[in-house]
């Protein structure tokens, strides 16, 4: 006579864990991570789109004060002065300079005008120049997409 508490030929618990399925997934999450990786690290060639922007409120007191840079690396600086007069102006020649005119005034905006095909490491040194400067914000013109 068998009982629930009759110690007949019971099936031993096995307290092992199969990890064959885990090894399994984990071996697949590595080759997709081994595959994809170096795509991650590579840039892609990519043309930036135009888009239309809202234009920035100015008031009328205040001139912006435009820094340049065109696609052979040149920059300059321009505060409502005559364009046909400006004349290229060192890298730290300009930092020194905006620096003084935001020390002067300092609301005044400043805004960036880089040439389509600027390299964007000379942007990138510009950005960093006017921060240094202790510009606060910088603003970048575009100009809107052609229609039609």
């Amino acid at each position: 006579m068998k009982g629930p508490y009759s110690r007949g030929h019971k099936r031993k618990l096995s307290s092992e864990i199969n990890v064959v399925p885990f090894i399994d997934v984990m071996l697949v999450l590595l080759v997709i991570f081994m595959i994809t990786a170096p795509m991650m690290t590579q840039g892609v060639q990519v043309e930036l789109p135009k888009v239309t922007s809202k234009p920035i409120d100015n008031p009328d007191d205040v001139t912006p004060l435009i820094v340049s840079l065109d696609d052979s690396g040149n920059y300059y600086i321009d505060m409502g002065s005559d364009e046909d007069k400006r004349s290229p102006v060192a890298l730290d020649e300009l930092g020194s300079k905006v620096a003084a005119i935001v020390a002067e005034k300092p609301k005044t905006p400043v805004l960036v005008k880089g040439a389509k095909t600027a390299p964007y490491g000379d942007v990138m040194g510009l950005m960093s120049t006017l921060q240094g400067a202790g510009v606060p914000n910088v603003g970048l013109i575009s100009e809107p997409p052609n229609e039609g």
